[in-house]
């Protein structure tokens, strides 16, 4: 069978550094920070005190107050970007059969904050006080739903959950179904709003956290030899996917193509990533492969450069074993480093940064860069943009349980 081409026709992100593409892009290439002291709730407690919360958020601005009420940030913050993402992309459902439009959004964790509240309201004034809305506000398909109901897309509504590589899954699930002609377009991404109580508190517990309290913003610092953990953060980005005919048919810009998709599994441990580094090297390879194209065609890796010490370490012994001598010729970068670690919307909102890096000929920076580590001895573009040829850019993204998956993103040509 003949794998139909995929484009990408627009963008939607909603993140610690920006709302809305354009700022989102901006902040990245600023070098913008947007991690800052907690002021969701009381963390004085807590061993990490800070995280990259979305700022600038008012749920009155896109819903009414009784549908802010119902639906989880979560969920909120998808709606939005996959509005966004339509509206860049000039797509209208009344143009097209809404039957072949797909939504596949996802998130790592979902309402977390929602079970936190309602068990409260259950411990303060029992059984009968639950909410009514707290299933739907819990469950991780209903952002898949809502925005499916919100922009009126009638065919296959699904999420994947894969920890941190969700968003990325996500894409490459909606791209696979396009490519075999299930669908001609699609809503893909997927959304995280876990900055709670137990969110920071279980991480805490991990010791997956920097507790570099005392200078926050330089707490991200992805592949530097001081690094001590990854930052939290939250937001949302949804991409609109379209067969290649189908946007040109519309009249749709193109923003790029996406080539290839790479997913697998580690097989190892249910935090730490293979030692070996080989899960997210084959991710690599098959994504790169997958339409044909060479490993030392790819100009460009972001990186999921988490900030943390066996990260890291390892992605870059994946990336020596999946580029070999190619591997010193890459750009690699970790946008984490100033958006925190979004989780399952993390593979979305870097994905978005990999089609904007294509866009405008440039690449984003790994701020907070300062001391390099023998054991991470790549070109990590440090501190600031860099303008360069990018032709071909991979996005990784490596979740917990061994999740390994990697998309594809190429300027579009003819």
């Amino acid at each position: 069978m003949q794998k139909k081409r995929v484009v990408i026709t627009g963008i939607g992100v909603l993140s610690p550094v920006g709302n809305g593409v354009e700022a989102f892009w901006s902040g990245l290439l600023g070098g913008k920070s947007g991690v800052a002291p907690i002021t969701r709730f009381d963390a004085s407690l807590f061993d990490t005190k800070f995280a990259a919360e979305l700022k600038g958020y008012n749920p009155e601005a896109y819903f009414n107050p009784k549908d802010a009420r119902k639906i989880s940030p979560f969920v909120q913050y998808g709606i939005v970007a996959a509005r966004e993402a339509m509206a860049n992309a000039s797509f209208k459902m009344g143009e097209v059969d809404p039957e072949r439009v797909g939504v596949v959004v996802g998130s790592g964790i979902g309402a977390i904050g929602a079970a936190e509240e309602e068990y409260q309201r259950f411990l303060d004034k029992g059984p009968t006080r639950i909410s009514p809305f707290f299933i739907t506000k819990m469950i991780i398909n209903e952002v898949a739903g809502h925005i499916s109901i919100d922009i009126g897309a009638k065919g296959p509504i699904t999420c994947s959950v894969t920890a941190c590589a969700t968003g990325t899954t996500c894409i490459g699930d909606a791209f696979k179904m396009i490519q075999y002609g299930e669908i001609d377009a699609a809503f893909a991404g997927g959304s995280e709003a876990a900055i709670s109580v137990l969110g920071i508190g279980g991480f805490c517990a991990l010791k997956a956290l920097s507790t570099r309290n005392d200078a926050p913003e330089k707490a991200s610092r992805p592949f530097d030899k001081d690094r001590d953990g990854f930052v939290m953060g939250e937001g949302a980005a949804v991409v609109v996917l379209e067969e290649l005919e189908y946007a040109k048919k519309r009249g749709a810009k193109i923003l790029a193509e996406v080539v290839g998709y790479g997913q697998t599994g580690d097989a190892f441990h249910s935090t730490a990533p293979d030692d070996s580094g080989d899960g997210a090297a084959r991710s690599m390879v098959q994504a790169v492969g997958w339409g044909g194209r060479k490993m030392n065609e790819v100009d460009y890796i972001n990186a999921h450069g988490t900030s943390t010490y066996l990260n890291d370490k390892i992605e870059t012994l994946a990336i020596h074993k999946a580029f070999g001598d190619h591997a010193r010729k890459l750009a690699v970068s970790s946008t984490k480093s100033m958006t925190g670690h979004l989780l399952g919307a993390a593979g979305a909102v870097e994905c978005a940064a990999c089609v904007l890096a294509i866009r405008d000929q440039i690449i984003p920076p790994t701020v907070n860069y300062t001391t390099p580590d023998p054991d991470c001895d790549l070109d990590y573009v440090p501190n600031q943009a860099r303008k360069a040829n990018v032709e071909l850019a991979i996005s990784n993204s490596l979740g917990f349980g061994g999740h390994n998956a990697t998309i594809a993103i190429a300027k579009f040509k003819e």
